[in-house]
């Protein structure tokens, strides 16, 4: 079996661990893979360590025990989280974004992996120590930024959708009443999506009256799962009171003047936490 290099060594576990974020590598994988002495693999860890906390990349965290190992948790800095946020708050205050109605378009933002992927960090930062089981969101726009803070915590995805599915199998369906149209819709999830009892974040991309959400919060009863807290890409300002009382926003809408062409955003309340 080949024989690899120091920097190679790093290379390859630097590759592997960002790829699985908070997945926990046992040092036996690495030194069996790579053909190096656990002295070895536990020297280039840290070294990998030390490069990512100066750099504010994200840290490396150690599991003991006999089950024990070590994952990569991403994790940066407040400020270049900060950063991001601007930008995008930036991003998406430009005119030709506005839709008639008074509606953002923000898909190309949440279609686009490297922007998403970003999001669902910053999301994941925010209840990475709450430990939740599942992340859950409803179909279709709130996917993207759901499934990457799944990713980065390191859990599984769960999908509410609008209608039944036969190949799902059983679901339990409730109706809601949407917060800002104040109109009522269904909302169903296989029984086959999670197990009970589990604790779970729900993240959706948009929120104004927070109608979807508290949906969400009320399917989760049925399976006696337990709601950790909830995460939006999106808020509005008004209306002030919503049926969920306690979320995260990224950004916050504050206004939208169709005639002036006019977007007002804000950082969100997720520097709050």
């Amino acid at each position: 079996m080949s024989e690899y290099k120091k920097s190679e060594r790093v290379a390859a576990i630097v590759r592997m661990l960002t790829d699985s974020p908070n997945r926990l590598f046992n040092l036996s994988y690495f030194m069996e893979m790579l053909n190096a002495a656990k002295s070895s693999i536990s020297e280039d860890l840290d070294t990998i360590d030390n490069v990512f906390k100066n750099l504010g990349l994200g840290e490396l965290e150690t599991v003991t025990g006999a089950a024990g190992g070590i994952r990569y948790i991403p994790r940066k800095d407040k400020s270049k989280y900060r950063e991001f946020i601007d930008g995008l708050c930036i991003n998406l205050s430009k005119v030709e974004r506005i839709i008639p109605g008074g509606f953002l378009y923000t898909a190309d933002i949440l279609y686009t992996p490297s922007i998403c992927s970003e999001i669902g960090e910053v999301l994941a930062s925010c209840f990475a120590s709450k430990k939740p089981d599942y992340i859950v969101t409803v179909e279709t726009k709130g996917i993207p930024p759901a499934f990457m803070t799944a990713r980065a915590l390191g859990v599984p995805l769960v999908i509410c959708k609008h209608d039944n599915r036969v190949t799902e199998g059983s679901s339990v369906s409730i109706n809601y009443i949407s917060g800002s149209t104040k109109n009522i819709r269904t909302m169903s999830l296989s029984k086959r999506s999670m197990e009970p009892n589990s604790k779970v974040v729900i993240i959706d991309d948009f929120m104004k009256g927070g109608g979807t959400a508290r949906g969400m919060m009320n399917l989760m009863k049925e399976f006696n799962a337990e709601v950790l807290g909830i995460g939006v890409v999106i808020a509005t300002r008004e209306p002030k009171t919503k049926l969920v009382d306690d979320y995260v926003s990224l950004i916050e809408l504050v206004d939208i003047d169709e005639e002036k062409g006019t977007v007002e955003l804000k950082c969100g309340n997720w520097e709050r936490l």
